[in-house]
């Protein structure tokens, strides 16, 4: 990737749930970059069309990202029907399910939904995202995959947090065909995922999260109704 790319792509990843807008002068202590850098690009965004101008000297992202990602997501021809599945299977579950995929090393979370509208805000993460290590779905996706070993980031005591252990994990998934997370990355929070298949490559990581209390007191139901819900996408045989 160019500098000049790179720096674009910097700039867009700084935008978050938690920090949703910048102005020059805050982005660029947080980028550690010149001000008139960080206005430059913030500025060019602007202009393309990938952020929007609002008062008082601050960028937002652009909804012309979400038309990108409508367009993306609508192009992937298992996606509407799986996302239909998780609905019912949070629904079922009471839990939040999750659709992810991987891209280069990175597990990221293209869609969600709430089966209990009624939970904690603890319960619904909106990280885009996720950290391969201490989740289910990264455990998926890394299993079938030839990516390189993650980021070995501690969230609680039950973290994977050396190689070995990673690569044990692993083994497992693959034997199983299914992952969990019990309490890895939120703690009070477990989650069981499994592999989406189509035509014959793992396209997705598809599972649900849960209360710990409530995931372990039913753990065979739910990761049943977890297969039920991906047969349409298991490998054949």
């Amino acid at each position: 990737m160019s500098p000049s790319l790179d720096k674009a792509a910097t700039v867009l990843r700084a935008f978050t749930v938690q920090k949703p807008e910048w102005g020059s002068r805050p982005l660029a202590a947080h980028l550690g970059w010149p001000r008139s850098t960080a206005q430059f690009y913030l500025s060019g965004l602007a202009g393309a069309g990938f952020l929007r101008h609002i008062p008082g000297g601050r960028y937002r992202l652009s909804w012309q990202l979400a038309d990108f990602g409508a367009l993306l997501t609508d192009a992937l021809p298992w996606f509407s029907r799986a996302r239909s599945a998780l609905a019912d299977l949070a629904q079922a579950t009471r839990g939040l399910g999750f659709l992810c995929v991987l891209e280069e090393d990175r597990v990221v979370c293209i869609h969600r939904a709430l089966g209990d509208p009624e939970a904690h805000h603890t319960a619904v993460q909106t990280d885009v995202t996720l950290p391969a290590n201490a989740t289910a779905a990264g455990k998926i996706l890394y299993a079938y995959s030839g990516a390189p070993l993650p980021t070995f980031e501690r969230f609680t005591p039950s973290t994977i947090t050396t190689p070995d252990e990673w690569a044990g994990e692993l083994e497992r998934v693959r034997a199983d065909a299914y992952a969990h997370s019990i309490e890895e990355w939120i703690p009070g929070h477990c989650a069981v995922g499994l592999p989406l298949f189509w035509e014959g490559e793992v396209v997705a990581a598809f599972g649900v999260q849960l209360p710990s209390s409530r995931y372990l007191a039913r753990e065979r139901r739910v990761l049943a109704r977890t297969r039920q819900a991906t047969r349409p996408w298991a490998l054949p045989g």
